[in-house]
């Protein structure tokens, strides 16, 4: 099965864009995924094929319009009728590792990427779009946005990594953050790669790594470790029904 990704832009010729290159653009090669762009303005209906107007209430800048919105979701709907559709904006939920293992997994997905100053409020309440974010900052439009998102996905394909392992031994997949790697010269400017790594013995290695994770992850992103050791903390569903039919 290809995964098949669908955009929904103002600026097609931004895509493939980087993913043309390395592992995506292999993969794009070899039909592992497949890219379709759908140009926005195309579902304009007046003569000057406007997108746009100003905003209800007053404002600066330009709101895309909902039915030019709305035609072109429909038909990227018929395109691909069981790909999820993605709108990338900074209201948006914040796009996960698990949420990208999902999409991967599926038969692909539709990105709507917006510009201006985003979209008629109503387009969401009139389709199932999920609403998404990339992180706590704006962007001109949603298109590199859309291209991180394809790049998450792409790399976790099957046959697209080399190594079987490295979609899951990286930040994120565990609820933390990766441990510090390393590799040759064992000495640059003073510093060397520590010992336990040079070791030989994998117990120890596996558990400084999670060590190092746990220890990035706590300092450096409080809100993932809180997460993390909330989730740690749950006791396991059967221990929970043992408690709660024994009163406790």
């Amino acid at each position: 099965m290809t995964f098949a990704a669908t955009i929904l832009t103002l600026y097609p010729e931004m895509f493939p864009g980087p993913l043309r290159l390395s592992l995506a653009g292999r993969a794009l090669e070899e039909q592992k995924w497949s890219l379709d762009t759908i140009q926005i303005r195309d579902f304009a209906t007046d003569k000057h094929k406007n997108v746009d107007g100003t905003p209800a209430g007053g404002g600066a800048g330009m709101v895309l319009k909902v039915d030019v919105l709305a035609a072109a979701v429909d038909h990227a709907k018929r395109v691909q009728p069981k790909a999820p559709i993605l709108a990338m904006t900074p209201r948006g939920k914040p796009i996960t590792q698990a949420r990208i293992r999902e999409l991967a997994a599926g038969p692909g997905v539709t990105i709507l990427c917006g510009r201006f100053e985003g979209f008629d409020e109503r387009i969401f309440e009139g389709r199932e779009i999920e609403e998404v974010a990339v992180g706590d900052i704006v962007l001109s439009g949603g298109e590199p946005a859309a291209l991180m998102i394809l790049d998450a996905c792409i790399r976790l394909l099957p046959g697209v990594m080399g190594a079987a392992s490295s979609g899951t031994e990286e930040s994120f997949e565990e609820g933390l953050l990766e441990y510090p790697q390393y590799t040759r010269p064992q000495e640059w400017e003073g510093r060397t790669i520590p010992e336990v790594l040079r070791s030989g013995d994998h117990a120890k290695v596996a558990d400084w790594r999670k060590q190092m994770s746990e220890d990035h992850t706590r300092l450096r992103r409080p809100d993932l470790w809180d997460r993390y050791s909330g989730d740690r903390d749950q006791p396991a569903s059967g221990a929970r029904r043992k408690d709660k039919d024994q009163g406790k």
